[in-house]
């Protein structure tokens, strides 16, 4: 296994009791070894072993770069140069992009040492990480269990110690849902932020790249590498790089804490480590307020038809003509055939619900209806933030559910977004942290939400907060 996280491993190497070479190797064989999990769909190790190798020279040098070392795994639905990308899908499983994501060269620019590229549900649509056409990926903490999703992949990679950090994407909470049931650190940095160029859209309003890692340090040093202004990405923020403040707050700040009405529908287990974490917070010297969301009843409808319509758009493209998978017959044929061998279950049903609700005689009555309801969503959070400067509520409703127990109930699946989805729709910050375990030893992790663009407040205060969860835990 890799070290427990980069920052241990950089002194590592400063101290000369480990290498770049020595780690990439412990992070290979824990790859062969966890293999069961299912987390890589490939594994670059010669390309990495050259990087390690140049790693290892700027080291003795004195010259490392700012992720120098860092082993860092890709969800695979980001561009990689020469590396098969392939969104989890039939459609793409022979598509080898000719350049880098933009986040992807800002990382080898720092020195990142990239391991390979992770699974995911198909073209990211899904909460577990079991739509993948390349197999399911299973929870580090127990193989019977889902990781989450869509960027399960990732979360496993990070969790079983493959690498020491890892990129996923989150159009409606796919970093931070499994960043929860898997126990580590992800982080969904506002909207623009980080650039999108060279992602594969799934939802384009929604869709944001963010770090995966096993402590807060690690995910801002990560944010503020692939972070800032891309102008090959029309979205992107003329906002400098993130350049957090990872220390303890001189002066505490005050955070919103949520009440029956999202409490309510949680399990006992996850109420228990939110309310502890809230008490925590207290001792540390932050003032809680209570907030009320207006607009919760909103939250998942809102999404799944926003993001679903996107989807119907964004995956028109995949007819056969392109992207190497085609059924050869007469032209409309060929994209029937095409796209009813190329894509899953999942993806089918979420373009044929995004089909539908832009549809001549159903768009004023979902997808306008769901624009408005959009902004109501920012509207109220804005309010919130008037009044606080961070919230904090519970990631997910419950802890990892078992393999197959939501696949044959579609609503059921997309209910376990309702926590995460809003900060999609409003384009705002969050991050899902560790907070504890269930009885039966799985994570549960609760989740940071800050206003628009204050990346950097958000990644402060999940610093504190992560200390006071590790303080009692070595209490």
């Amino acid at each position: 296994m890799v070290t427990e996280t980069y920052e241990c491993f950089r002194q590592r190497v400063h101290s000369r009791e480990t290498t770049c070479a020595e780690e990439l190797e412990r992070a290979l064989k824990s790859i062969e070894e966890n293999s069961h999990l299912g987390a890589f769909l490939t594994v670059t190790a010669d390309a990495a072993r050259k990087s390690a190798e140049e790693s290892d020279t700027r080291f003795q040098r004195g010259t490392p770069r700012l992720l120098e070392g860092m082993i860092l795994a890709i969800k695979d639905n980001i561009s990689t140069r020469g590396i098969p990308t392939t969104c989890g899908s039939r459609m793409l499983e022979r598509f080898v992009p000719v350049f880098d994501a933009t986040v992807v060269e800002r990382l080898r620019h720092h020195g990142a040492i990239i391991i390979g590229k992770t699974n995911l549900d198909e073209f990211a649509m899904g909460s577990s990480n079991e739509t993948s056409h390349f197999g399911i990926v299973r929870n580090p903490h127990n193989p019977d269990y889902v990781p989450g999703g869509s960027s399960g992949g990732s979360a496993v990679a990070v969790a079983a110690r493959m690498a020491h950090a890892a990129l996923g994407s989150d159009t409606g909470g796919s970093i931070r849902q499994p960043a929860a049931f898997c126990g580590i650190v992800g982080f969904k940095p506002s909207y623009g932020r980080v650039s999108r160029y060279g992602l594969i859209a799934f939802a384009s309003s929604l869709d944001q790249i963010g770090p995966m890692a096993r402590s807060v340090r690690d995910v801002a040093l990560l944010a503020r590498a692939i972070s800032g202004h891309d102008p090959a990405d029309s979205t992107s923020s003329e906002q400098p790089p993130i350049n957090p403040r990872t220390a303890p707050l001189a002066e505490r700040s005050c955070l919103g804490i949520v009440g029956e009405e999202i409490l309510s529908g949680c399990s006992p287990e996850v109420r228990t480590c939110y309310e502890e974490v809230c008490r925590l917070a207290q001792q540390a010297g932050y003032r809680l307020v209570p907030i009320q969301f207006d607009s919760m009843d909103a939250w998942v409808p809102t999404y799944y038809i926003l993001a679903t319509a996107e989807a119907s758009s964004n995956l028109a493209r995949y007819d056969g003509v392109r992207f190497f998978f085609f059924k050869q017959k007469t032209a409309y044929e060929m994209m029937t055939a095409t796209r009813t061998a190329g894509f899953g279950t999942e993806v089918k049903r979420r373009i044929m619900l995004g089909t539908y609700v832009l549809s001549a005689g159903y768009y004023d009555a979902y997808y306008r209806k769901a624009q408005k309801a959009r902004r109501w969503i920012v509207e109220n959070y804005r309010r919130i933030f008037s009044t606080c400067d961070a919230v904090l509520l519970p990631t997910t409703p419950t802890p990892a559910f078992h393999i197959g127990e939501k696949t044959s109930d579609p609503l059921a699946m997309y209910l376990n977004d309702i926590l995460t989805v809003s900060a999609n729709l409003a384009g705002i910050p969050a991050l899902s942290l560790p907070a504890g375990r269930s009885g039966n030893g799985l994570p549960i992790g609760v989740q940071l939400q800050a206003p628009f663009n204050a990346d950097e407040v958000l990644l402060g205060i999940a610093y504190d907060i992560e200390q006071c969860v590790l303080a009692r835990a070595t209490a």
